[in-house]
């Protein structure tokens, strides 16, 4: 295990922002990473963000670009046609061996006021202050312009230390909504990076969540609230709360006084405005939880945590630990019908499968609470689902214990890390139709019979193996759909393997190529959206281009309408290099949908930009200059910004 991780290790790129120097290695070599205390299935489903943060090349900002072009532009905020520019800064010119770092912004999340369609407030990973934040922006015109706002989240109160304040270092992983009276909230995960990258053994960790009062996302309350903290002052990594996200019951018609319980299929909720955070606790005994809090205060306080993940017979690998059961779980997103019941989706790797076997699936498993977040009903299996390849396997040497969406040619330039997970939501106009969207890379576009084929997991990584990863035609992720009409005890994929499963993506395009990174909204009368990244245009699938596209449909989503919404194809990301592209360019993209829908992504097509250098090495052009850069591949470096489209909702 330790070797495995030894070389985890040496595979994650993350932002710290002390640049490695020769005489710091063996220094470094010696100080404890998150690495080290990560068993094996726990560094596999780590979330992107996580691992791409505190893993233990903080300090190692990319390759420095070696050639460089003018660019007469001020690079301030530019929309590509159609697509709107959400961030509205200029952009940073870090050093080239920072490229990212005080420029980046990705994982985007988006919600609208559920009374005024209008107002929107945006989140998302922003690098601009070098290391990453939570960044917001705002709108009130349904997305056409944006402001931003300051998240004041540069330390909280000091609850676990000595001292009166506890400074986090960086912050991400973000989620927003509002609830019925016009309050924002904002959910953060926040860290200290530890002793390898600052010197200070302090690596603590929480998730935090900050309210908007009455004024649209424009400025929050100070400090962040606490849903959970791990003290760990004293030197470890573990516990770590990891891949929070949140949902509030902004239901208007609220039950009578006194109602203590939800009753499924009722027009009313006895909780509204009650705030949701699910989180994975990576804990030091090898396990990673999925959890629960609410606040019942607007924010104000939030509920001790409640344990999501419970034990279930569906759970049959608890690999070895001395806490068995549904011990190994990611990405979990809570969800509220119309009736005030909670819905909590979360993968799962503790399937039979997983005891070895050709057959690499995984499950996305659900718990119902009808009273609040207090207790849960036992899990339902929502469906299996087959994750992207391994990417040290079929991309080359890059981003160990990772996963990706490899291009299909003889090149390995589509590293950047990528997994399949599940979005859910319940219909506004039937609180007993839950769906819940997910990736599968064996689904009925892609199985044994054009070539793809499960071949179990790699001895090294623990990721998933496939025949036909790089055969145009073969393998290609899939977005499915799993729909339950009994307010989730059952769903269509509790029995249904993935091959039949409909899916989002019907196009003739898309029955051989890639979809990914999928988020799904209901409008208020009841038509599904989902957008995802594509690769279904031009020679997306050949080059490791990729798109943004909607598939919109009504009950019972069987059919669906597709539309574009990239105005042009966006080119492989260059910033957080390894080598030439990319290892990260998020973990997920958001959607809203009340009215129209609202895709919302993090794009590739702005130049990054640096200052010019000068005639010797280390020296920038006298007077200063801007430049563009090519990378040794003679690929043009770009940014990572985060764009938005009002689209109305296809429909067939």
């Amino acid at each position: 295990m330790k070797s495995r991780l030894l070389r985890l290790i040496t595979a994650l790129p993350v932002a710290g922002l002390l640049i490695f120097q020769p005489g710091l290695s063996n220094v470094q070599a010696t100080v404890p990473q998150i690495d080290d205390e990560l068993n094996d299935i726990q560094a596999r489903i780590i979330s992107g963000f996580a691992s791409h943060e505190l893993g233990s090349n903080g300090s190692d900002g990319g390759s420095k670009p070696t050639s460089y072009f003018p660019r007469g532009s001020d690079a301030c905020p530019v929309n590509q046609s159609s697509n709107i520019k959400v961030n509205q800064n200029c952009l940073n010119l870090s050093d080239p061996d920072l490229q990212g770092r005080s420029q980046a912004q990705n994982e985007t999340y988006v919600a609208q006021d559920p009374n005024q369609p209008n107002h929107l407030i945006a989140s998302y990973n922003d690098y601009r202050r070098g290391d990453a934040t939570c960044g917001v922006s705002y709108s009130l015109d349904k997305g056409r312009t944006w402001n931003e706002t300051t998240v004041p989240n540069n330390f909280v109160r000091g609850t676990f230390i000595q001292r009166p304040r506890e400074y986090f270092q960086a912050s991400g992983d973000t989620s927003v909504a509002w609830d019925s009276k016009g309050n924002a909230y904002l959910s953060c995960q926040m860290f200290k990076r530890g002793r390898a990258t600052t010197g200070d053994i302090d690596q603590s960790n929480g998730l935090y969540v900050f309210r908007s009062t009455q004024n649209f996302g424009a400025s929050f309350n100070f400090p962040g609230r606490p849903v959970i903290e791990s003290n760990n002052t004293t030197g470890n990594f573990l516990p770590l709360q990891d891949k929070q996200f949140m949902a509030v019951d902004n239901n208007a018609n609220a039950c009578a006084a006194g109602t203590t319980v939800a009753t499924p299929g009722a027009s009313c909720t006895p909780f509204q405005d009650r705030i949701y955070v699910t989180w994975t606790e990576f804990a030091p005994n090898g396990t990673a939880f999925i959890y629960e809090a609410y606040s019942s205060d607007y924010g104000e306080h939030f509920s001790p945590r409640h344990l999501v993940s419970l034990n279930s017979p569906l759970c049959v690998n608890d690999y070895g630990l001395a806490v068995g059961g549904c011990n190994e779980n990611q990405f979990s997103q809570p969800f509220v019908g119309p009736d005030g019941v909670l819905y909590v989706i979360f993968n799962n790797f503790n399937n039979g499968q997983t005891l070895g076997g050709p057959d690499n699936r995984n499950q996305i498993l659900l718990a119902r609470s009808i009273d609040g977040g207090v207790t849960f009903s036992g899990l339902v299996k929502v469906t299996d689902f087959y994750d992207l390849p391994d990417c040290a396997t079929y991309q080359g040497g890059h981003d160990n214990f990772r996963a990706c969406v490899p291009e299909k040619a003889a090149t390995n330039n589509s590293i950047f890390r990528a997994t399949n997970y599940g979005s859910g939501a319940v219909n506004p106009t039937n609180p007993n139709q839950v769906v819940v969207a997910f990736g599968s890379y064996i689904n009925q576009h892609s199985k044994e019979s054009n070539g793809c084929t499960p071949t179990g997991t790699s001895p090294v990584t623990g990721q998933n193996l496939f025949t036909g990863v790089k055969t145009p035609g073969a393998c290609n992720d899939d977005i499915l759909l799993s729909v339950s009409n009994d307010g989730g005890q059952t769903f269509t994929g509790t029995t249904t393997d993935p091959r039949a499963l409909t899916s989002a993506t019907q196009e003739p395009g898309q029955a051989t190529t890639d979809q990914w990174f999928q988020w799904i909204a209901f409008t208020k009368n009841g038509k599904l959206a989902t957008s995802y990244y594509d690769r279904q245009y031009g020679t997306d699938e050949v080059t490791g281009y990729s798109d943004v596209s909607i598939s919109g449909g009504s009950a019972p989503f069987t059919t669906f309408g597709i539309q574009r919404v990239s105005s042009s194809s966006m080119p492989i990301p260059t910033q957080f290099p390894e080598g030439t592209y990319s290892t990260f360019w998020g973990d997920y993209a958001g959607l809203s949908a009340v009215d129209n829908a609202y895709p919302f992504w993090s794009d590739t097509r702005d130049p990054d930009l640096f200052a010019c250098p000068g005639a010797s090495p280390g020296t920038i052009a006298t007077p200063p200059s801007v430049c563009g850069a090519i990378t040794p591949d003679g690929v043009p470096v770009n940014d990572q910004n985060v764009y938005i489209a009002a689209q109305s909702v296809p429909a067939r």
